[in-house]
């Protein structure tokens, strides 16, 4: 649980302060401090109370996937067999594959931006205005030059006088304007199907798109929502924390004039999220889900060097760290602490760390004002503001009004399977409980019992023996019989071998976990083979089948990871971002992990027959060209804005390609093949083509030809 802080706690100025407006210090006395600490410390324990049936479920699946019996599991003196068959591992890492797989397997993070369906702030759609001609390249590049069409690039080089615009692939000079300026976009729909358009309000959202993309894949924010998708197929909930303000160290090499580099780095501000463990996790015990939660309470184990940590995050009280610290550690282990713990520690290494609760919720604004909060005045005593406060012990480290537009709780729990009565999900672990435990149990059973069976047991008669003899069994033993006694001294007995029976319902069982779980044996390397999966049709109709569990949970990650992930994302580089978004519109995020799911090849498949149909000419001109490739490379997880050229570069490159199949087509054109030889041979024989010998040889080649009249050359006969 340490281990999950130290990110987070390290980091330097995640509540940063942005031109002054985003975070705002609270002003209170020491009786205000105490009766705030107060308030905290009772949500807490409500909070905490309420979550002790959730955190015995946990302790089971826990011990069911590592494979542990309970401390107070007592087996009987005949049991001799302690074998946990850890079936529940194999499923929830199947579980975990599987979500991994949804999310990051496509290559692309499942969080869309689109346009809403009428947006605001910027065009919907847009093409050129064909009243304004296009400019003729041709008479934009110089005389001199005018003759090189092949090559249209090649319009000027360095030392010639002539300068070559960014980004243009025409001379710019005192008799021509940059394309550009001679080319307007119209809003609306075009007419022509061949004129390009364009929709801003789409570009617009994937730039958002690719900016919270790559800020995801900056900040690790990747290895975080793995752990969550692991605790939440184990415990059936996982939660992530932000995005907060982190400043990243960026490497920067510059080069010297004198020779070699210095280093400058530079720090930028980026938004990072952390993955939360449920049990340090702890809701408002009223709420079934995030929306209907009116404080979250997160409780940190910190030593003495991530307490001092603090100091240097804003807002943060240094007299009220340094009396903590001078008190002395007072975290005290839970319960289940013990339990989550493989070894045994001393008594001064568990009591070394303090207990930091982190709160963010509400209050009531009549109490704000009274425990000393300066509000607005135009904010009423009915009303309800948003604070972040941090406590130890009885002190108040840090309190602040929440700095988030609009006010957010900057967690995201989402369940593996949903119990819509209560806040924390179910998930694979729990599901498969009784499934587990009784395959534990005939496993055992067999193995006892093998044990028995595979051994001999022998029955001996002693009165039948001479006493004081040896009963050790060896290959080639003698026993000594008394004299005159009838019958067998030494019995042979085997008991029955009841293994078959005991795993028939082992495998019985496995079978029901898979239906619990929804996960099939075979769909995670299952070895045998079974009536349907002989083939590979079969095979893949039951793994089209067994991927309906897995949509659901999919959805649940969608509706309560995803999309208020994105929402997120969307809303702090709106309000914290660096850089010029160029971003007026209202946009819209969207989780797309539903449609990673069903395929995107399914998609690009369909446009790319699509497009082969639109090669018809007569469907041509009823198919907006542009829009089919850009959608087409969007469905290939291509940047559209890499490899495709916007309206005016198309136009341009248009006409450059025309002029290059006009030069072409300047030259002498070849003579007809249908073109009959004309008649100008002697005796109005027809004239031989050109390369074709009198003898029709062709040149060399040999061939039957036309025999030669008398008279003509190559005519080898008398003539009379």
């Amino acid at each position: 649980m340490a281990d999950s802080d130290n990110t987070f706690l390290n980091a330097d100025e995640i509540y940063t302060e942005v031109d002054g407006e985003v975070a705002k210090e609270l002003k209170l006395e020491d009786n205000q401090r105490q009766n705030l600490v107060g308030i905290i410390k009772s949500r807490f324990q409500q909070a905490e109370d309420s979550r002790r049936v959730d955190e015995t479920r946990w302790l089971k699946a826990f011990e069911n996937y590592r494979g542990l019996y309970k401390k107070s599991v007592k087996f009987r003196e005949s049991e001799k067999s302690r074998v946990f068959v850890k079936v529940t591992k194999t499923k929830v890492l199947a579980a975990f594959g599987q979500l991994v797989d949804v999310i990051f397997g496509t290559g692309r993070f499942p969080i869309g931006i689109a346009e809403t369906k009428i947006p605001e702030g910027e065009l919907a759609k847009a093409h050129l205005d064909v009243s304004n001609p296009i400019p003729d390249i041709e008479s934009s590049i110089p005389d001199d030059i005018g003759n090189r069409i092949d090559n249209p690039y090649d319009v000027g080089y360095e030392g010639d006088g002539r300068e070559l615009g960014a980004g243009s692939t025409f001379f710019r000079g005192e008799t021509s304007q940059p394309l550009e300026d001679k080319i307007s976009l119209i809003e609306g729909d075009q007419s022509i199907p061949q004129v390009p358009e364009v929709n801003p309000a789409q570009e617009a959202a994937r730039r958002m798109e690719k900016l919270i993309h790559d800020q995801i894949e900056e900040s690790s924010g990747s290895s975080e929502i793995r752990n969550a998708l692991l605790e939440s197929a184990l415990l059936g909930t996982g939660i992530v924390k932000g995005p907060f303000n982190f400043n990243k160290t960026l490497n920067k090499w510059e080069n010297n004039p004198e020779g070699g580099r210095t280093y400058n780095p530079i720090e930028v501000r980026v938004p990072r999220i952390e993955f939360v463990s449920c049990w340090d996790f702890y809701p408002d015990p009223a709420a079934t889900n995030m929306d209907e939660c009116e404080y979250i309470v997160h409780r940190h184990r910190m030593n003495r060097s991530q307490l001092r940590a603090l100091r240097s995050m804003p807002y943060f009280n240094d007299d009220a760290i340094r009396k903590c610290i001078q008190y002395g550690p007072n975290y005290v282990d839970r319960g289940y602490e013990a339990h989550l713990k493989d070894d045994d520690r001393a008594d001064d290494e568990i009591h070394s760390n303090f207990e930091v609760l982190e709160y963010w919720g509400i209050m009531d604004a009549e109490y704000a004002k009274e425990v000393g909060i300066e509000l607005d005045d135009d904010i009423d005593d009915l009303d309800e503001v948003q604070i972040n406060a941090w406590i130890c012990g009885n002190e108040l480290l840090r309190v602040v009004i929440n700095p988030f537009k609009p006010f957010r709780l900057p967690y995201n729990a989402f369940p593996y399977e949903r119990n819509p009565y209560n806040f924390f999900g179910i998930g694979v672990a729990e599901n498969m409980d009784d499934s587990q435990q009784i395959m534990n149990g005939h496993a055992r059973m067999a193995i006892d019992n093998l044990a028995l069976s595979g051994s001999l047991i022998f029955d001996v008669d002693e009165s039948a023996l001479v006493g004081g003899q040896s009963m050790d069994i060896y290959p080639g033993k003698v026993f000594r019989r008394q004299a005159g006694m009838p019958g067998q001294a030494i019995h042979g007995l085997k008991f029955p071998n009841t293994a078959t029976e005991n795993m028939m319902m082992f495998d019985k069982f496995r079978q029901l976990a898979d239906e619990q779980t929804g996960i099939p044996s075979y769909s995670h390397g299952q070895t045998g083979v079974q009536s349907m999966t002989r083939t590979a049709s079969g095979m893949s109709m039951l793994l089209g089948a067994s991927s309906l569990n897995i949509k659901t949970v999919i959805k649940n990650l969608d509706d309560f990871l995803l999309k208020p992930l994105g929402e997120s994302y969307y809303q702090w580089n709106m309000q914290f971002h660096e850089g010029d978004l160029d971003i007026e519109g209202d946009l819209e995020v969207r989780a797309t992990g539903t449609n990673s799911l069903m395929q995107k090849e399914v998609r690009s498949q369909r446009l790319t027959m699509f497009l082969q149909t639109a090669q018809n000419p007569t469907i041509a001109p009823f198919v907006k060209i542009s829009k089919l490739i850009s959608e087409l490379a969007y469905s290939l997880d291509l940047d559209p804005d890499e490899i495709l050229n916007d309206p005016e570069e198309a136009a341009m490159m248009a006409q450059i390609i025309g002029m290059q199949n006009a030069g072409q087509n300047n030259g002498e054109e070849a003579p007809s093949s249908n073109q009959q030889p004309t008649m100008g041979g002697p005796e109005g024989t027809p004239e031989q083509p050109q390369g074709v010998g009198s003898t029709g040889t062709g040149d060399g080649t040999i061939g039957t030809g036309v025999v030669p009249n008398p008279g003509e050359t190559e005519f080898s006969g008398t003539v009379e």
